[in-house]
This record gives C-alpha cells, structure tokens and sequence, in this order.
C-alpha cells in the first residue's frame, strides 16, 4: 500500500492511498465467505458454495463490494498511523478506482486537530474581585437562616405579604378546564414568586374562602406557555412569625451556643464562598488571556456538530425539562433567534479553543492523571448529575467515557499549571495567592474542560465507512 498527504487548509487533510490488489486477498475470502453463510444454491451445501459459482450466480461485484467495505477501514487507518495523524471524527470516502485483479485507489477528506504552538505564558496579569464579606453580608446569611425555621400559625384576616396561604387552583384555556389544570391545598408563600404571574395580586385581600380569577400564561404541563383563565380560591390564611435573634435561635438552629459563635461561623463559610468565586473568577480570566496569545484554526465540521450538540442539549433536555420551546425561552431571555446563533457559536468555537489548547499544555507539561484524581473529579461529576457515584461510574464505563474523563482532568491540571504562573491580583492591588486553594482551583478548570466533549470522542481514528 502508499498513500500520499495533501494539506487542504489548516484542520484538513486529503488521503490518497493506493492499494495492490493482491492486498485484498484477506477481505475477498471473508466476502466469499460470508456471502457462503448467506446465500443457497441448489446442488451444493451451505457453506460449500465455490468462488466462481457464486461470481456467476451473483455477480464478482457484489463480492467485490463486500470486500472493499471490509478493507477500507483497515488501509485508511494504515495510512492515518503512516502519518501520524491526529484525525478527528468521520473521513469522507471517495474510492477513485477498482479494477478487478490490478488495484483499489480511495481518497479519505478528514478533519485533524491544528498544530498549535504555545507562547511564553508566565506574563499573564488578571484581576479579581477582592474577598469581602460585609456585616450585611452576615445578617443577610443569618435572616435567610431565620427564615428556614418560620413558623405559621392561621390568622382570621386578609391575606398580606410574606403569609402562607392555602389554595385551590383551576386554570382554563379557550373555556376549557384542563386535565392537569387542576390542583388542592397548594402552599404558597406571597411574594416568593414561586407560582404563576399575578397570583400575588389576586390573593393578596382575601380572606379564606375568598375567591379571584386573573390570566397567567402556564409555566408548564400540557398547555405551557399558553394563556390560561385561573380561578383560585384561598382555603387558609396563615401568618410567618420569625424565631427571635438570640442565643436561644443559635442553638435551635446550628451547633453553637450564641449568637455571636454563629455570626462568626457564617463569616467564614461566606469568606470560603468568595474565595472560591475568586479561585473560578482567575481561572476563566486567565483562560481567556491565553486563549488570547494562542492562534488556534478550528475545524468547520467539528463546530458545526458542536453546535448542533449545544442546540441539540438545550431545546430536547434542558428547556424539555422545564416545558418550555426555544421560541419561548429565547422570548424570556429577550434574546432574538439572530442573538442566540451568535452565542452558540462563539460559546462552541471557545470551548472548542479551550480543549486543544489545553491538550497541547498537557503534551507539553507532560502531565499525567492519578487514579485518586480521576476518583474525585468522578465524584463531583456524579453530584452535579443527580446519580450515585457508583451509577455514575457503572455509567461512564459502559458508555466508554472513561477516556474523556482523564482528558477533562488532564486539562484542569493544565490550566491550573498557567494560573500558577500568571499574575492574580485583586480590586484592592494585593496578590492573590492560590496555592493554598489547589483543590478548589482546579475544578472551575475541569468543568471548563468538560464544556467540549467531540475531540474526546474523536481522538483516536476512526473508521471509513463508505459507500463503495
């Protein structure tokens, strides 16, 4: 076999491979053997059928067919390892010549990662917002506490805001009650904003038994993002007493047994928080300045499918979920079909970017990932989907994403590397230090990672599979 390399531009290359025929040999005896197990003919066993009956029973083609689809996938990834290929996704496939005894000539059209140079990174200067945390910040931390243990007690009195009414809802659309429009004794905080748009103005001012009907465009169920006519009655009203500011609250409510003890704990959990923020903040910042430094061509397939991936997640799972169209969400965004196409795109170009710049600092760092770190990384990823760790990890071997796991931690350990030799300072010109935080830096680096999963996919090459 020989093949040849052409540069179409960049990301894609042209294949072009010639293939003695006498090559074939192997391919041809599993296509005659295969079409053995398939086909009958009378006078001659199954299995036991000859060459030439079956070239004149069904034609040298449709054996020649069998038997190219069989081998192009082996002489492509020949050629792929000759030249060192780093491919990505499906080739297309052109099969230029075939001649019966003589040769197989294809052409293989495939997108490859670019060849990035990485520059001096060392230089990099970002700003952060600086860690602090306000005697309001606390008070707000401790009436948010507060509020979790209110208790209601009912009242014989308009309802008001902040009380807790019992309500029976029947929603209509175009006269007709719906199936699912229907619902008893719901518990709703006024002013929480945690139902439909303007039932807060309808209850508030009536007293239990008290009846209102208003308009509300659905949320969800069978007639989302339709206007719907509700009729809501008021069953019970109920009034929110908080528990008192003291020492007593702090020993109902937490570990402590002052108030001062719990004030002083939720300053330094609120203190935590900001400098996570802060470690996420240097990440993306730094990010973006080396994203910045590097040229980085990207393959016009490979972000047309990122693309549609990220459409794809969103309109048929996230808005699924939620009940909502894309018309709709992007109504509720304020955002035109124009608007949301841009983003896509310069979200999936970025994190298209942001992989292989990062592959590249992994090669170049030679950096490699432990069993503990991939454990972790495994556990936070279970966590953010809802599943256990243990379904989670039966998930992602049985799916063969192992690989694309090791790659999203690899390249946390990349970014972090840079953000160690970047410049952080905060708002206030006072270095920030995030050596002490190297766990909790490095994981804003493996979910920007995680942001692009094709290269993972298409790392390794793939196989032809081309029409012959």
């Amino acid at each position: 076999m020989k093949s040849a390399v052409e540069n179409l531009n960049p990301t894609r290359v042209r294949l072009t491979v010639e293939v003695p025929f006498e090559e074939l040999k192997d391919s041809l005896d599993a296509a005659y053997k295969k079409i053995n197990q398939q086909v009958t003919v009378k006078g001659f066993r199954k299995g036991k059928i000859p060459a030439r009956v079956i070239d004149q029973r069904f034609g040298r083609g449709a054996v020649l067919e069998e038997a190219v689809n069989d081998a192009l996938p082996k002489f492509y990834t020949e050629a792929v390892n000759e030249a060192e290929l780093n491919v990505l996704g499906q080739p297309d496939v052109d099969i230029t010549e075939l001649k019966d005894g003589e040769t197989l000539n294809f052409t293989a059209e495939v997108d490859i990662r670019p060849t990035i140079e990485i520059p001096d990174y060392s230089g990099i200067e970002v700003e952060v917002d600086a860690v602090a945390v306000s005697d309001e910040d606390i008070a707000e931390s401790v009436e948010q506490l507060r509020e979790r243990f209110a208790s209601t007690s009912p009242v014989e009195r308009a309802a008001e805001e902040g009380d807790v009414v019992t309500l029976d809802l029947e929603a209509k659309v175009e006269g007709e009650v719906l199936e699912d429009g229907i619902a008893n004794g719901v518990s709703y905080t006024i002013g929480s904003g945690e139902l439909l748009e303007g039932i807060d103005d309808a209850v508030k001012g009536l007293e239990a038994g008290g009846e209102a009907t208003f308009t509300s465009e659905l949320k969800g169920g069978s007639a989302a993002g339709k206007e719907a006519e509700v009729t809501v009655k008021v069953s019970q009203v109920a009034a929110r007493e908080l528990p008192e500011l003291d020492d007593e609250f702090a020993q109902l409510a937490s570990e402590f047994d002052t108030l001062e003890e719990l004030r002083a704990d939720s300053r330094k959990r609120l203190e935590n928080m900001k400098q996570f923020d802060q470690a996420t903040q240097a990440q993306e910042r730094v990010l973006e300045k080396l994203l910045e430094l590097v040229e980085v061509p990207v393959p016009e397939k490979l972000l047309d499918d990122e693309i549609n991936t990220r459409k794809h997640n969103l309109e048929h799972h996230q808005l699924g979920q939620m009940g909502l169209t894309l018309d709709k969400y992007l109504e509720l965004q304020g955002k035109t079909a124009e608007e949301f196409e841009t983003e896509t795109r310069e979200a999936a170009v970025k994190g298209i970017k942001t992989q292989f710049v990062l592959d590249e600092l992994v090669k170049q760092e030679k950096l490699n990932v432990n069993q503990d770190e991939l454990t972790e990384h495994l556990m936070r990823r279970a966590a953010s989907s809802g599943m256990s760790p243990d379904q989670f990890a039966q998930a992602v071997v049985e799916q063969g994403q192992v690989p694309l796991l090791v790659g999203e931690v690899a390249r946390g350990k990349a970014l972090a590397v840079v953000v160690e030799a970047a410049s952080v300072k905060d708002t206030n010109g006072e270095v920030v230090d995030l050596d002490d935080e190297e766990e909790t830096a490095a994981e804003p680096a493996t979910e920007a990672a995680a942001e692009v999963t094709e290269g993972d996919k298409t790392d390794e090459p793939a196989e032809a599979k081309p029409e012959a």
